[in-house]
């Protein structure tokens, strides 16, 4: 059961960015504060974009890139968060190099 609406969020999440075997989604009218969704082979989460704050079980590595990809892109992360709540198409973020 839990695959099935691990499987159903993704797909319903769009993809804003994909680096080190991290995908990040960010979903359409979402709850605040601001935040995206990841996920890194089993481990899944959330940061908070303003707090660079992490909810979920994730190993401190994925926590350090997923915390200096923020940092690099927050406004536009933000300008994100906007765009989704208005239910409008999101553009893409360039990955953690």
């Amino acid at each position: 059961m839990i695959c099935i609406i691990v499987k159903f969020v993704k797909k319903n999440m769009p993809e804003i960015c994909r680096f080190l075997g991290i995908v990040i989604y960010v979903y359409s009218k979402d709850h605040n504060p601001p935040h995206f969704h990841f996920v890194y082979g089993e481990f899944e989460g959330i940061m908070y974009i303003k707090e660079l704050i992490v909810e979920g079980k994730v190993p401190t590595k994925i926590i350090k890139h997923l915390t200096k990809w923020s940092e690099l892109h927050k406004i536009e992360l933000l300008r994100i968060w906007d765009l989704a709540q208005k239910g409008k198409p999101l553009p893409k973020v360039e990955p953690l190099k």
